[in-house]
């Protein structure tokens, strides 16, 4: 049985018992009205009769009644004598009830009770009839008993008709109550149906974006909210966990894409390494396989040169799969929350060996730097590897996209931080890569092996620069040339008064190669 039901016939029932007892109070009030205005009427129109008595012919007591001109037609009467007979006898009737052809009913002289009222259906006409004991008034003795009937099948009719109108509008006012209280219950319990629809569309995953319509101020609009919110957290839930596995599909997709090209170079030159160096070489083992014409067979000056080229290319190949794997190594640690080791660091001296060093990378640009004066006595608290990692990662990405022109490092001092910028004269970025520059894997290039590179070191710098709470800044021109800027916040303690002598190792920050 659904909730609507159930409050529907609990709200009937309820309207129905005090429908009931509406009914039962009303009727009372009108019953115990009529019924009394009958009795008031029956003890006014009792002293309007005249009761006497005589002696008849034989010595007996006859007891006389007589009614005034203003008695009610509907008003009947008799008198009672139990001078003779205890059980009593009827001495004298009104005319209306002398025509009726009817008596009341009468106790026997034990029986008398003064002002006592009895109701009597006589030859299917109803009555109230009150009673009053007649006495003497020489001496107060009882003699007989006068009755007072009044003819009440009107009033019975009324009250009859009033039982059937109560208990039809009941019935109406139920049923009608109940029409009504199935709509309401239903427009009440809408926003809970819809609530449900909500949750069982999002349990089917087809429509995140729902929201349940309703800003009313009551629990149910309360509830709503609540779930419009509750809703929002779980589609934003829902996105960034569908983003991490488009992210993760993606990071194993190029990352095995990365891999393989480099593994098929060095399988492919192990097997020219092997067939240089085979004892058949090229000779007589191509003339078995081809039939075609025998070939002279490699010098050893020959060997040699290609055993270089070879292992050159494996060499190649064996360093980038190693800065991939670097690469991977510190994103797989930016994946799991890794902390890295922060001290205070002097950035005058980190700035001037990056400089240094970068002018030993390959590259085709003029090295530009400085100066470097808004460096002196700044410092941060970071990592200093890891800060010249990220420097060295901007520098070899200007090299790259440079053919011509010039690579330049600046530093920029505002107020409580200072800014570190790498801008190259290069080919720039496009609009529409910008928002991905940061991505894992992402180049501009649509082709991989266009440029050299693996497309991670933007992602781990942004991590680096996470990790020490700096921001990065990147602009680029349409004409050509782009400039990447990390504002590191500066360091106010104080410098200790004493020396400390550290001992530490450190990864090795690459002279030439940087993913």
């Amino acid at each position: 049985m659904s909730i609507r039901l159930r409050l529907t016939l609990w709200y009937s029932g309820l309207l129905a018992a005090a429908l009931v007892a509406f009914g039962i109070l009303i009727y009372a009030i009108v019953y115990q009205n009529t019924m009394g205005s009958i009795k008031t009427r029956l003890m006014n129109e009792a002293d309007k009769v005249y009761v006497g008595s005589r002696l008849n012919s034989a010595g007996d007591l006859k007891i006389l009644i007589q009614t005034s001109n203003s008695l009610d037609v509907s008003i009947a009467a008799q008198a009672i004598n139990y001078t003779k007979d205890p059980a009593g006898r009827i001495d004298m009737q009104t005319s209306n009830l002398e025509s009726l052809g009817i008596k009341f009913s009468y106790p026997e002289f034990d029986g008398i009770k003064e002002g006592r009222y009895h109701s009597e259906t006589l030859a299917g006409n109803p009555f109230v009839i009150f009673e009053k004991a007649l006495v003497l008034p020489n001496n107060g003795a009882v003699i007989g008993l006068l009755q007072v009937g009044a003819y009440t099948g009107k009033e019975i009719g009324y009250l009859s008709q009033m039982r059937t109108i109560l208990w039809i509008a009941g019935l109406a006012s139920l049923v009608l109550a109940f029409v009504i209280g199935l709509f309401l219950a239903r427009k009440a319990l809408r926003p809970i149906e819809m609530v449900t629809e909500a949750a069982e569309r999002v349990q089917s995953g087809s429509d995140l974006k729902l929201r349940i319509p309703g800003e009313s101020q009551d629990e149910i609009g309360r509830l709503t909210r609540t779930l419009n919110h509750m809703l929002e957290r779980v589609e934003k839930a829902y996105n960034v966990l569908e983003e991490s596995n488009n992210a993760q599909r993606r990071f194993v997709s190029d990352a095995s894409h990365e891999l393989r090209t480099p593994l098929t170079t060095i399988r492919g030159n192990v097997d020219l390494l092997e067939k240089v160096w085979s004892e058949t070489s090229f000779g007589a083992a191509q003339d078995e396989q081809e039939g075609a014409v025998a070939k002279p067979k490699l010098s050893l000056a020959e060997r040699e040169e290609l055993s270089r080229e070879a292992l050159h290319d494996i060499s190649d190949e064996a360093r980038r799969m190693s800065r991939l794997v670097n690469d991977l190594l510190s994103l797989a640690r930016a994946d799991a929350g890794y902390v890295v080791d922060k001290e205070p660091i002097d950035l005058l001296p980190l700035v001037e060996e990056v400089s240094r060093r970068a002018g030993f990378l390959p590259r085709k640009a003029e090295w530009v730097v400085g100066p470097f004066d808004a460096l002196a006595g700044v410092r941060v608290v970071g990592n200093r590897d890891y800060l010249m990692q990220l420097l060295f990662i901007f520098i070899e990405n200007g090299f790259k996209y440079t053919p011509d022109g010039e690579v330049r490092l600046e530093v920029y001092r505002q107020e409580d931080r200072i800014g570190l910028s790498v801008s190259d004269t290069g080919i720039g970025i496009a609009k529409a890569d910008m928002p991905r520059i940061f991505d894992r894997f992402y180049r501009a290039d649509e082709s991989r092996g266009q440029t050299a590179g693996t497309g991670l070191g933007l992602s781990i710098a942004k991590w680096i620069a996470d990790m020490h709470r700096a921001s990065l800044d990147v602009q680029s021109r349409p004409e050509g040339g782009s400039r990447f800027t990390v504002w590191l916040p500066v360091d106010f303690s104080e410098r200790p008064d004493y020396g400390i002598i550290e001992a530490s190792v450190r990864p090795a920050v690459p002279d030439a190669e940087q993913s």
